[in-house]
Parts: structure tokens; sequence; C-alpha cells
């Protein structure tokens, strides 16, 4: 089973990084070391189930309104987390109101709900499975795509090497970085990536804090 990284881990990550990539070395160098991920860490859910639904709640939102909105959710279950059974059991109209949910993510919080409760999705496997499996059993679910289950491996399973190439950030990041004249494609970014390698989660967080580095 994968472990959740302690500090020590996150220091041989930015070491590694240092070493292998004369691009990244200053970037790390500056924002210093990162805290370590995994369930419930920086304010999230600690639930396999909490954090796919935080993880749909949050989609194309800044990281505030998400939180707000997941938080407005979880008042409605007594400030907790529901169980499959419990938001299916809800009105979805009345969550859809209650929340300021647009109705396709509520239809996908319900479509979550319902390969859980019917085992479609066993949730308990997911610490046990590769990370490419991972992806291809969310994916199942309507609403969860690859960059959602990129980010449920890196900040909830904290999986050390996964690069998260539909992430429009990372993509960003990486063309200022490495002076491209073009956004990369996925092609690209495994590319440069490679040397990052088994650390490429703790490179993709450095180069989401590169986009806050005042010049």
């Amino acid at each position: 089973m994968p472990t959740r990284p302690t500090t020590s881990v996150t220091q041989q990550a930015a070491r590694h990084l240092s070493r292998r990539d004369a691009t990244l070395k200053p970037v790390i160098a500056k924002l210093g070391e990162l805290e370590p991920l995994g369930p419930g860490t920086e304010g999230r859910p600690s639930s396999h189930f909490g954090a796919l639904l935080r993880a749909i709640v949050g989609q194309q939102l800044s990281t505030h309104a998400a939180r707000a909105i997941y938080n407005r959710l979880a008042g409605l279950f007594d400030g907790h987390t529901p169980t499959a059974g419990q938001l299916l059991a809800y009105p979805a109209e009345s969550l859809r109101a209650a929340c300021g949910l647009s109705r396709p993510k509520v239809s996908y919080l319900y479509s979550l709900a319902e390969h859980t409760a019917s085992g479609q999705l066993d949730l308990d496997c997911l610490d046990d499975l590769p990370d490419e499996e991972v992806v291809a059993q969310l994916i199942t679910v309507r609403g969860l795509g690859e960059w959602t289950a990129h980010m449920f491996l890196i900040f909830h399973l904290a999986r050390p090497d996964v690069l998260a190439t539909g992430d429009l950030g990372i993509r960003k990041a990486i063309m200022n970085l490495y002076n491209l004249p073009d956004l990369p494609d996925a092609a690209a970014m495994r590319e440069i990536a490679e040397p990052w390698r088994p650390y490429r989660s703790t490179a993709c967080r450095y180069l989401w804090r590169s986009l806050d580095q005042k010049s």
C-alpha cells in the first residue's frame, strides 16, 4: 500500500529535482520545502469519497470558492462528508439550490454516489492500485476525467510520480520556465519531465507555486 510522504521524503524529492534539473533548482531554492500531502491535509476531506466530491465541486473554480461551496454541501449533513447513500437520498434540486452548484456538477456528484453505492467503483481498493488503474477506475464516473484523477492521485493519495499533463497551470509554468514559444503538449511535457522521475508530483507542485512568484 502506498504510504503518505514524510518530511524526509519531500526533502529527498527536492534534492533529486534540484540535481536533475537546473531550471527547477532556483525555483526550489526560493520556495523551500513543501508540506507532505495526503488524506485530510490542506483542509481537504480525509475519505476517498469526500475527496472526490470535493474534486468535482472544485472543477474550474478557485480554491477559495471550491472550499466555500464544499463547506455548504457538508453543512447539509451536519458538517460532515455525506455517505453515498445519504447523498442519493437528498433531493438533487435542493442540493443545487443550497450549494450554488450547476446542474451538470450536481449530476456528477450523484453519478459518483451511484457508482460508489452500487460497487461499480470500489473506493477501498484504490490504495492498492497502480496510478494508471486508479485513473481507469475513476474516469468511469461521469464528471471525473483524467485531470480530476491526477489531482486525486497527487493531493489525496499522495502518489509521488504523477505528471498532470492536462493542467493549464502546469503547462503555463513549463512554458514560462523553459522559455517555450507556446504551451507544451503532453508529449513535450513528458520529455521535459523525464529527469524528474520518480518525483514528478513534487515537480508539479513547485511548478504551480512558481506561478505565484514575483519577478
